[in-house]
């Protein structure tokens, strides 16, 4: 399934530098995570104070570049510098879930977008993430299939964030969209469900 995901390596390759640096000076993957996580809590509390000035919202696609590249490092520093562990595991998938709802919510205090549309996005992308984890339980891997994974959404809600801060065009389109959003995960939990499965039945097959 297509997903922006597919362009993950493409975009290691270009932070390998920086992650290079970064383990030679001691920086931990589990350190990179817990302040990616932290900075992303401290700028949606910051959007949703300051949620009627629509042009905070600029802040949710700069942050969502940044922490992207963050999540990469980690991810890097685990792998290829000997820093995977168990906690880092549950560090990894329990900072990426709280961290995506902050920064979705404050859209939930836009004057005209329903709020319990964009509680009902955020509790399907944490359902989403949760179906990717559970593949493990089954004896699959750890499943990122789309087309509404967690690249996807930071894109999208990176894009209505821009689209509310230079406010050149009707709100209400905002429903619309996440309306699509909620469709597609929830096509995107059955997909990883199904591909979980599937993976597992080959595995024992084999």
């Amino acid at each position: 399934m297509i997903s922006i995901y597919s362009l993950k390596p493409r975009f290691q390759n270009l932070l390998r530098p920086s992650v290079v640096r970064l383990a030679e000076r001691g920086v931990t993957a589990n350190q990179v995570t817990l302040v990616a996580a932290g900075i992303s809590l401290l700028v949606a509390l910051l959007v949703a104070w300051q949620a009627d000035h629509k042009w905070m919202f600029i802040l949710i696609p700069i942050w969502m570049l940044l922490r992207m590249a963050l999540n990469a490092i980690d991810g890097m520093l685990a792998r290829e510098f000997g820093q995977q562990s168990k906690l880092g595991a549950y560090l990894n998938e329990l900072c990426d879930v709280a961290a995506d709802s902050a920064l979705y919510l404050p859209f939930a205090l836009i004057a005209g977008v329903p709020p319990l549309l964009v509680i009902g996005v955020v509790l399907m992308a944490a359902l989403v993430e949760y179906a990717g984890v559970l593949g493990l339980m089954v004896g699959a891997s750890r499943r990122y299939d789309g087309p509404m994974g967690k690249s996807d959404r930071a894109f999208v809600f990176g894009l209505l964030g821009i689209l509310v801060a230079i406010n050149v065009f009707d709100i209400r389109w905002i429903a619309v969209a996440l309306w699509l959003v909620l469709v597609l995960l929830i096509y995107t939990l059955y997909n990883r469900v199904r591909r979980g499965l599937m993976e597992a039945a080959e595995l024992n097959q084999s």
